[in-house]
């Protein structure tokens, strides 16, 4: 009997420690996880972080991609001399636009019917979804940081349920013994 209950003190006493200081070392990365998501969730009601969307003239696109390559040279704040400084380009024939996005973050959202720079806006999604994934830090924080975060995450909610549901049971355990 008294070595049952050395054993449970044992065990209870280890798992609130390894609960504690698993709590201490993924408390930066999983607060950075759920700032970072949070702000994600709410992009498009926030023009900082996902610019608005404007419309063009038509849905038919007219431009071709080197008028497009031109309109973008002359936005100088993005910062593009040729292809390569172009990170994406996103078609939007319903809404009639096509937006160009350079690798330094600027969107520019171009009428795909007329050429004529519609907005130039600072795009933040991309920075806060690299933080969000841990890429900002490093290529491959993703795995090395943000997987060992995970797990030990899920073994802390484990250990949490144990501890929760263990004085329940010696509860009932006592009752059945009387």
């Amino acid at each position: 009997m008294a070595n049952s209950v050395v054993g449970t003190m044992s065990f209870k006493r280890t798992n609130r420690n390894i609960h504690k200081w698993a709590s201490i070392v993924i408390a930066l990365p999983l607060l950075v996880i759920l700032i970072s998501g949070i702000l994600l969730l709410v992009k498009k009601e926030f023009d900082f972080i996902q610019p608005p969307s404007t419309k063009g003239q038509t849905s038919q696109p007219t431009i071709t991609f080197a008028q497009v390559l031109t309109v973008a040279q002359s936005v100088e704040s993005a910062k593009i001399s040729s292809w390569d400084d172009i990170n994406r380009l996103d078609v939007r024939p319903a809404k009639g636009i096509i937006k160009v996005r350079s690798h330094n973050s600027i969107e520019i959202q171009i009428d795909s019917h007329t050429g004529q720079v519609l907005q130039v806006a600072k795009r933040n999604y991309e920075f806060i979804e690299s933080l969000h994934d841990g890429t900002f830090f490093e290529k491959n924080a993703n795995l090395w940081l943000m997987l060992p975060v995970s797990f030990i995450l899920l073994f802390m909610i484990v250990t949490g349920v144990v501890m929760f549901v263990q004085p329940f049971r010696t509860k009932k355990k006592n009752r059945l013994r009387r």
